[in-house]
């Protein structure tokens, strides 16, 4: 079997299963032969960076939760197989009962390249502030002094925080996201 033959389609999953449904497609897969009709199994994550308690959490996120991409012939027993996995709800179709619909080269492209950005990005930190939360500073020379969010940076992961210093004057600080946790 050619891998020209095989074109992408995306499978909808019982939403955080996707793991666990991808390494049952590829078991079913290989115990009914099916490998040469199955090319890659592919679920779109990134890496990102949370502050728990103080530390850094690095995990990875679904990017589409509930959805598989798998590259695949459909011929065959090949659907049935994967349609009677447990927990795979089906096949992204254009109607309601349809043909299964593959994906566009347009799409796959854009996919592909966007997995592959993502792998090269070395983490990514979630935001969990908003203007006007009161922090405390957790590393760097002002530890364990408390603020209030002024300015959010997003492209450069810092936070505007105001300090309460020498008293009660207010002291602007530039502080990066992992360098504090909500009060």
């Amino acid at each position: 079997m050619a891998s020209g033959d095989k074109k992408w389609y995306v499978l909808r999953v019982i939403s955080g299963k996707e793991n666990k449904i991808k390494t049952l497609i590829e078991n079913e897969t290989s115990k009914y032969g099916l490998d040469d009709y199955v090319g890659e199994v592919l679920i779109p994550t990134e890496k990102v960076i949370r502050m728990q308690k103080g530390k850094r959490i690095t995990k990875d996120k679904t990017l589409f939760p509930g959805y598989i991409y798998i590259e695949a012939n459909l011929e065959g027993e090949l659907p049935h197989v994967l349609k009677q996995i447990p927990g795979v709800m089906g096949f992204l179709t254009a109607v309601k009962g349809g043909d299964p619909m593959p994906l566009t080269d347009a799409e796959v492209n854009r996919l592909l390249g966007k997995v592959d950005d993502l792998a090269m990005q070395e983490g990514k930190i979630l935001n969990p502030f908003v203007v006007g939360d009161e922090v405390k500073i957790i590393d760097g020379m002002f530890k364990d002094f408390f603020g209030t969010v002024q300015e959010i940076n997003e492209d450069n992961r810092k936070l505007k925080v105001m300090v309460k210093m020498f008293g009660s004057k207010m002291i602007p600080l530039e502080v990066n996201f992992y360098q504090v946790e909500k009060v």
